[in-house]
């Protein structure tokens, strides 16, 4: 599935060029005309991850869009890029990752600077879901190995053990099942002398 990424600007030609040169470079394009449709995309769970954001567009300034997601705390950060007509003063720029913009990039821009700028993003995009698989992956672990450390309710005779389906299995299809444990089975000394006798040293 291609990589999705907003465009925003409420300048149509603008919008256009950096539409054209994105999909020309095999990215999904989901394109908005102003703040509040690229709000409305990118606040939902399953929205964009990158977003390229004019910065002065009518319902919803660029910088008030990242301002807005990062109070959010998602868990996978969007990579937002702020397009910006001048970006000359220091205090612009230091405004613009203030508000939790990660890059900018100034109009006219060069396509080859864009497309760089937007694969960073999306390597970074990529490290966060992997990382985020890795943790969901080691808390699932965890379970498992806190299950097995809590009181396991075994009967007295046959020895099985009730599981959380509340029917009873025997002790090694348990382990097996909770945790990478193998079962080799021999005979202690005293279920060799006990049942049998006759191949006991004693």
């Amino acid at each position: 599935m291609p990589f999705k990424i907003l465009v925003a600007d409420d300048d149509v030609i603008t919008r256009r060029i950096v539409e054209n040169v994105i999909s020309k470079n095999g990215y999904d394009v989901v394109s908005c005309q102003n703040g509040t449709e690229a709000w409305e995309h990118l606040s939902k769970p399953q929205g964009p991850k990158l977003a390229i954001l004019d910065w002065v567009m009518p319902g919803m300034q660029g910088i008030e869009i990242c301002k807005k997601l990062r109070e959010q705390k998602l868990k996978i950060n969007p990579y937002l890029i702020i397009l910006t007509a001048s970006m000359n003063e220091k205090k612009d720029v230091l405004e613009s990752f203030r508000t939790g913009a990660n890059d900018y990039i100034e109009k006219p821009f060069d396509s080859n600077e864009l497309i760089a700028r937007v694969k960073l993003g999306e390597n970074l995009i990529k490290l966060q879901i992997e990382l985020s698989e890795r943790i969901k992956a080691l808390e699932e672990a965890y379970q498992h190995i806190k299950t097995l450390q809590g009181i396991l309710p075994i009967c007295m005779h046959c020895h099985n053990i009730r599981n959380d389906n509340e029917s009873w299995e025997r002790v090694e299809e348990y382990i097996s099942r909770h945790t990478d444990a193998q079962f080799s089975h021999g005979l202690c000394p005293n279920c060799l002398k006990k049942h049998y006798p006759e191949l006991s040293p004693d």
